[in-house]
């Protein structure tokens, strides 16, 4: 076999450039997104590192982000992945016959509605985004945001009740607050 692979030189330097290059940019998308969550993390005390690292790393099209452009869009496509997957879990929640407190039942139809409206706000902020309409794509993500701090608000409102939100609620206000805060880096330069 490596016999054959020499006297097919070119091949030899292919595989090499291959290896290289795959892993040369696999490092580098690494390290952009460690030095984006570092920025975002210092902009913004609500922001863990840890949670903007794990969440733009589990994306698999973050590792082929060149630029901060590139993880942007990524980030505000995880806030719009997560929405989804958020009010699927509410709706089956609310499918749930066991559930009979009016209260919890009501707020948890609030927060349907509320991540229902936000999902066409996320179709939104991709499109200005794309358009570099950053102070719009803002706007939007925002808009996301206030979802998820009013969803888990209303719970407040009675004495004793504990969200079955309240970990999905702040996902949805992190990854927002990373997507922002990229919109914000971008928007400066």
């Amino acid at each position: 076999m490596r016999q054959m692979l020499s006297s097919f030189p070119f091949l030899d330097l292919f595989l090499f450039f291959f290896i290289f290059t795959s892993t040369f940019h696999a490092v580098t998308s690494t390290d952009l997104i460690r030095e984006t969550c570092k920025k975002c993390a210092g902009r913004d005390p609500n922001l863990s590192y840890n949670f903007c690292v794990t969440s733009l790393q589990a994306a698999p099209k973050s590792h082929c982000a060149d630029d901060l452009r590139d993880l942007g869009m990524v980030s505000i496509r995880l806030v719009r992945r997560n929405l989804t997957n958020t009010r699927s879990y509410v709706e089956e929640l609310l499918k749930n016959k066991k559930l009979v407190d009016p209260f919890v039942r009501s707020c948890l139809h609030d927060c349907f509605n509320l991540y229902s409206d936000a999902i066409p706000s996320t179709k939104e902020a991709i499109k200005d985004y794309k358009s570099q309409h950053y102070d719009d794509a803002n706007i939007d993500v925002s808009a996301v945001m206030d979802a998820a701090t009013t969803c888990e608000d209303g719970f407040k409102e009675k004495e004793g009740v504990v969200s079955p939100l309240t970990k999905r609620n702040n996902n949805t206000f992190q990854l927002s607050a990373i997507s922002i805060s990229i919109v914000n880096m971008l928007r400066m330069n």
